[in-house]
């Protein structure tokens, strides 16, 4: 069981996942605009997919901090 989180650590993290949810957000358009466009850069798509992914775990595990862990 882990310890709950205080209050201040728990707002900085409400705060970090909201950052990370709004780079998600942006990365997301931003990979429309590139399979949108003929001439895109396929590495460059690949490496937007990659830390969407990334931020995607990121989020998850924040969510899952911030749950209180409930007794059996």
């Amino acid at each position: 069981m882990s310890q709950p989180l205080n209050p201040a650590e728990q707002s900085r993290m409400s705060q970090r996942m909201a950052v990370l949810r709004q780079e998600h957000r942006d990365l997301d358009a931003a990979i429309e605009r590139l399979q949108a466009d003929i001439r895109a850069d396929e590495l460059m798509l690949k490496r937007f997919k990659k830390r969407k992914l990334l931020l995607k775990d990121q989020i998850a595990w924040i969510e899952n901090a911030l749950i209180p862990d409930q007794p059996a």
